[in-house]
């Protein structure tokens, strides 16, 4: 299902008032947040508008990826939701489970990997998230999973340790199994440069199997898109 938004504004608001009905209707939720630049405009309208009508003491956050580096470092998922969103609303440091990417890899990993497994209810014998959030590459990659690792994606494991393909950077994914097992999966996209792979993906044109994006659960999945990134559908 397609969502289209004439903004990134837009797009934020409907985020926003369902996180508010999911907090009211349980007394717990589970989310996995992604980075990029669509989440930082929704963290920020978030922390402005539904600071005090949201309980975010409910909240369990987690990260759907995250690059090996330190929580201040610029790139860190981390560090841009503390930035727009953890310094401004009522949150509790004890339900904040990011991954430690200032430590060796494969430390973070395992880390990681039981931080889940100890904290995050568990569904058909694995972690399941309430939310999951994802964003996707103009190369189709989602999460941390890109095209040339897409073997990555049917890991039996709960993460993996993902390498981008340019700049080789390190970064811990979920997998797969992990990110299909959520109750709701939202993919955020937006902005024109992501409207080919939109198209390809959605309507399951040409080579799109080669996408990681494209083995998210479709019938779990609703795609929060603006009218840039949707203008090819």
């Amino acid at each position: 299902m397609q969502k289209i938004f004439n903004n990134k504004q837009e797009l934020a608001r409907y985020f926003g008032e369902y996180l508010l009905k999911a907090t009211q209707e349980k007394p717990e939720l589970y989310i996995a947040l992604s980075g990029g630049s669509t989440p930082k405009v929704i963290f920020e309208l978030l922390s402005k508008e539904y600071d005090k009508t949201i309980d975010w003491t409910k909240i369990r956050f987690f990260w759907g990826d995250e690059r090996m580096v330190a929580p201040t470092n610029p790139e860190s998922n981390f560090g841009m939701t503390r930035e727009y969103l953890f310094d401004h609303v009522k949150t509790r440091a004890v339900n904040i489970f990011r991954v430690k990417g200032e430590l060796e890899p494969q430390e973070a990993l395992n880390a990681y990997t039981h931080s889940v497994n100890d904290n995050v209810p568990l569904h058909n014998g694995i972690p399941q998230f309430d939310i999951m959030l994802l964003g996707l590459g103009d190369d189709g990659h989602t999460a941390s999973i890109f095209p040339h690792q897409i073997d990555l994606w049917h890991s039996r494991n709960i993460c993996e340790l993902a390498q981008h393909p340019e700049s080789g950077q390190v970064r811990v994914s979920m997998t797969g199994d992990i990110i299909n097992n959520s109750k709701q999966i939202f993919f955020l996209v937006t902005g024109e440069n992501k409207a080919e792979k939109v198209d390809e993906i959605i309507n399951q044109k040409g080579s799109y199997k080669q996408y990681p994006a494209a083995l998210v659960d479709k019938n779990k999945t609703e795609w929060l898109l603006d009218k840039e990134a949707a203008h090819l559908l």
